[in-house]
């Protein structure tokens, strides 16, 4: 246990110690997290009674890592200021014991905030007949929650790698106190879409809101400290984008602590114990955000990885491959178009995708570049099909710094003509974040594209802000829902109802819905009940080269 006691430490640790109980005990705030983190303990007791003030702020110095850690939060305040009861129970205190107090009281305090413990962490044995809870969403957000991200850890903790990164959001409750809880709120929700889709590229991985603005993200399989060093870098870079709150602009910060799991790391607490630690190393660093600790990057801050200069030769070196993933009519089964997506080859760390290509490219101001040579590669390709393919459809994207560019519209179209692919089979997909820089451009540009003959499509639909007035306000031919409403379709009834309204608002508006990341019958099953147009997936197939989208499409 970690006592904290501002008048009667001492005292109380000797209650403690007599109740059988073996207490680290502080009286001061300073470096609390880094000791609670190293005490493994599993009980904070917080002695708040007539310390009322040095009591939430040690609420506020612990509470988001005892929530982490599945640690239990015991709390003892004056039976007669409900007040501040009141305080310490929406803080995050799990549990409160009410002064003055018995022997027996303390001692039956102390074993429910042990059990809690237990079972949060899941070290209790599960009975033979006992169902396994299904697993848990953030309310707020979406994402898997604190429990869902422990049982994701625990199911593949020892049988294949694991990483975790424990990503803080910095300065936030200064926004909710300035801004109130509404738009803090909003920000949270915003600070997911903005993490969750950086992970598309690493399989089983998953997001997860831990605490009141922590979040962690798991990644599973052998992955490289260069890659995980770019994705962490991303994340930090997409948080730290200037957010809308009402006519104010707000700027976050965030920290972030990596590790990798290792054969000591018993469960799940324990490894998000020792991110807990990297994270709180993290907050103490000055102009450094990102601890590794990593093999040999142990303890060490992260610096600006190496993919970043790779990259600049990867376009000379023809290490950039062109995929096409299919796109398939819900009602007919025929596949009627393809997607292009980019991979790059790397010569160390094999195949990476179009999420850490273009997270790279980002942040080596060498995006434009990129973007511009896959657009052109994925057309001279498409302009080169044989007759089979003749009647698909192609998407492309086209990111943020290509709108923005001087003149957009002429230079993509003399790009498509000069491929000689038709721009009447042609989709340009923007992402629905960059469409929200400047909505009035925004409309001038895709009407410009539908005028010269092109059609247009948002696409990751539902990981942004999902404006209704916005998708009434552009010239749209397209909507694509992201992957995660595509799972959501076979989720909770909330989960159905949300999907489906997304996908009658689409139709209502004339648009067709293309769904991404379908993977079972279950969920193009339920697309299709809910008026779903087209959908791409590996239910389907995954990105494939030229000629095996040929012998596909052949074969159908």
């Amino acid at each position: 246990m970690l006592l904290v006691s501002f008048r009667n430490r001492d005292a109380l640790a000797n209650e403690v110690a007599d109740a059988g109980w073996q207490a680290n005990a502080a009286r001061r705030i300073e470096g609390l997290e880094k000791r609670f983190l190293a005490s493994r303990a599993r009980v904070i007791l917080i002695d708040a009674r007539a310390a009322v003030a040095e009591g939430l702020a040690t609420m506020s110095e612990l509470s988001d890592a005892a929530e982490i850690s599945g640690a239990a939060l015991l709390v003892i305040a004056d039976r007669d200021d409900e007040a501040s009861l009141d305080r310490f129970i929406a803080d995050g205190a799990t549990h409160v014991l009410l002064a003055p107090y018995s022997r027996a009281e303390l001692v039956r305090a102390l074993r429910l905030a042990e059990r809690h413990a237990l079972r949060v962490s899941g070290h209790r044995q599960r009975a033979p007949n006992m169902a396994v809870q299904p697993r848990q969403r953030d309310a707020l957000t979406g994402l898997s929650d604190a429990s869902a991200a422990r049982g994701w850890i625990g199911e593949r903790l020892g049988k294949v790698p694991l990483h975790v990164l424990l990503v803080a959001i910095s300065r936030f409750e200064m926004i909710n106190a300035a801004f109130g809880l509404e738009t803090g709120d909003s920000l949270l929700r915003n600070l997911a879409h903005r993490i969750e889709p950086l992970i598309a590229d690493f399989g089983e991985a998953m997001v997860a809101r831990i605490a009141g603005a922590e979040f962690a993200v798991l990644l599973p399989g052998e992955i490289g400290a260069a890659r995980i060093g770019l994705l962490t870098q991303a994340i930090v870079d997409r948080i730290e984008r200037p957010f809308s709150a009402g006519t104010h602009i707000v700027r976050l910060g965030a920290r972030v602590g990596v590790v990798a799991a290792e054969s000591e790391d018993g469960d799940a607490t324990q490894l998000l114990r020792r991110a807990s630690g990297a994270l709180a190393e993290a907050k103490l660093l000055e102009g450094e955000r990102i601890v590794m600790q990593i093999g040999d990057r142990a303890g060490q801050a992260l610096r600006p990885a190496s993919l970043h200069a790779d990259l600049r030769a990867a376009l000379h070196r023809d290490e950039i491959d062109i995929l096409f993933q299919p796109q398939v009519s819900v009602s007919s089964g025929a596949i009627i178009g393809v997607e292009a997506l980019a991979r790059w080859r790397h010569p160390e760390h094999g195949e990476l995708g179009a999420t850490t290509l273009f997270t790279a490219a980002e942040q080596s101001d060498y995006l434009i570049e990129l973007s511009t040579h896959v657009q052109q590669r994925a057309l001279r390709m498409a302009a080169g099909w044989s007759s089979e393919l003749d009647g698909l459809r192609l998407s492309i994207n086209v990111t943020t710094a290509d709108i923005a560019r001087h003149e957009f519209v002429q230079r993509f179209v003399e790009m498509v003509d000069a491929s000689g692919f038709p721009r009447a089979r042609l989709t340009v997909e923007v992402t629905e974040s960059g469409l929200m820089e400047d909505l009035g451009s925004a409309a001038t540009i895709l009407a410009d594209l539908r005028a010269a003959g092109c059609r247009v499509a948002i696409d990751d639909f539902g990981t942004g802000y999902s404006s209704l007035a916005y998708l009434k306000a552009l010239p749209l031919d397209y909507l694509k829902i992201d992957r995660s409403l595509t799972t959501d379709i076979v989720g909770s009834s909330r989960d159905s109802i949300v999907v489906r309204g997304v996908i009658d608002m689409a139709r209502a508006l004339g648009l067709a819905v293309i769904a991404e990341g379908v993977e079972t019958d279950e969920q193009l099953s339920r697309l299709a009940r809910e008026g779903c147009t087209y959908y791409q997936g590996f239910l389907c197939a995954e990105p494939l080269d030229g000629a095996a989208l040929l012998a596909r499409v052949t074969a159908a």
